[in-house]
């Protein structure tokens, strides 16, 4: 049986606005087929697809720091998250701070319990 945590992680990976729109159908598809003959195969899908989507924080410091992300997120909401994103990292974050990455870095530590 699957770990309840991993459910409610790929649940929050989901629902999360900051969730890549191409990482919700391999969501979707993991939790249908879950307690099935194909729970394996979309596991390891999702375990794939995490592994591509999922930043790091040494992925997104710089992100936000730079004129795209400026650009994207607006001066002021770029340098907050930048500045998040460094405490973040000196007490030991080694997952973007977003929700998405958040939940999906969850998982990927805990990969081996689906």
């Amino acid at each position: 049986m699957v770990n309840e945590n991993v459910l409610n992680k790929v649940k929050e990976v989901m629902a999360a606005p900051s969730c890549y729109e191409g990482l919700k159908p391999i969501c979707e598809n993991y939790l249908k087929a879950v307690g099935t003959a194909g729970e394996k195969e979309a596991a390891d899908q999702l375990k794939k697809a995490l592994k591509a989507d999922v930043n790091s924080i040494d992925e997104v410091i710089p992100f936000f720091e730079s004129e795209e992300g400026e650009k994207i997120l607006g001066k002021d909401t770029a340098a907050h998250l930048a500045a998040a994103a460094k405490e973040a990292k000196a007490k030991g974050v080694k997952y973007c701070i977003c929700p998405a990455c958040t939940a999906g870095g969850w998982l990927l530590d805990h990969e081996s319990e689906f």
